[in-house]
């Protein structure tokens, strides 16, 4: 069988909806032991139920994933339940965002912790239980926003993933040899609770428009990326990351998206 986790234990920060708790559904579908680590609680246990009935496996941790100490408790615990950790995905993230000109220090502050400085933690927490087990998958959700393209009043945002796959790639290369992988996947338009806060649907629509593909990309989308990533036949793939948007970031303008539909009614 394709891609499968057999045996294999997963931590899933974010875990509780939208990507996050896509690739928790995922994992366990493919045999995982998932730990679904999140801020709230009651979103990571509608994760946790929706596993357990269609009979995977899976915990909950509700943490601050900013904060050193509760990653390192995260990871404790993990390896107390289930005895180590194979897979550790970073996905959850920090959206606060303003004018480079006027920003907020306490703003920047949560973000990059949340979003980038536990890309370190996570790390150095698992990485002592990979190598005892003779390898692992470390795995980071990033962004086209800011390693491919920019958007007004997201640059803590953006900074903070051109960081993050500045990380892979660097951590990649020291941990080749170990049979640990680093890889990412950078996210485009995805339909999420967090998305539909961000406009109605007239507003989505017209989001759809500059998307290629035609549609917004689903939390699986993402997910089965991520299963191959962390699955034994990407053994030979690491300091990458994967760009997953519909094709919204391959037109130089959105001009152009006009032409393709000229030449389809001809």
């Amino acid at each position: 069988m394709f891609a499968r986790l057999d045996g294999k234990v997963a931590i899933v920060t974010g875990g509780g909806r939208g990507i996050g708790a896509g690739i928790a559904r995922v994992f366990a579908a493919a045999g995982a032991q998932v730990v679904i680590a999140t801020r709230t609680a009651s979103y990571g246990k509608e994760t946790l139920e929706e596993i357990h009935r269609a009979g995977g496996t899976a915990a909950l941790e509700a943490l601050d994933i900013g904060c050193k100490e509760d990653v390192d408790r995260l990871v404790s615990n993990t390896i107390t339940r289930w005895g180590g950790v194979d897979v550790m995905v970073h996905n959850a993230a920090s959206f606060l965002g303003g004018p480079v000109d006027d920003y907020s220090e306490d703003d920047l502050e949560t973000v990059l912790a949340v979003n980038l400085k536990a890309c370190f933690r996570l790390t150095k927490a698992v990485l002592p239980s990979m190598r005892a087990r003779g390898g692992g998958r470390l795995l980071f959700t990033s962004s086209v926003t800011g390693p491919r393209v920019a958007m007004p009043g997201t640059s803590y945002y953006a900074a903070s993933k051109g960081g993050m796959n500045a990380f892979i790639r660097t951590a990649a290369l020291e941990l080749a040899a170990e049979n640990i992988t680093v890889n990412g996947i950078e996210p485009g338009y995805i339909r999420t609770a967090a998305m539909e806060l961000l406009a109605d649907e007239a507003g989505l629509a017209q989001m759809t428009r500059y998307i290629p593909a035609g549609f917004m990309g689903d939390p699986e989308d993402i997910a089965y990326a991520m299963l191959y990533l962390a699955s034994d036949e990407a053994r030979y793939l690491t300091g990458q990351t994967i760009c997953i948007d519909g094709g919204s970031t391959l037109p130089e303008s959105p001009v152009f998206l006009e032409e393709i539909e000229g030449l389809k009614s001809l």
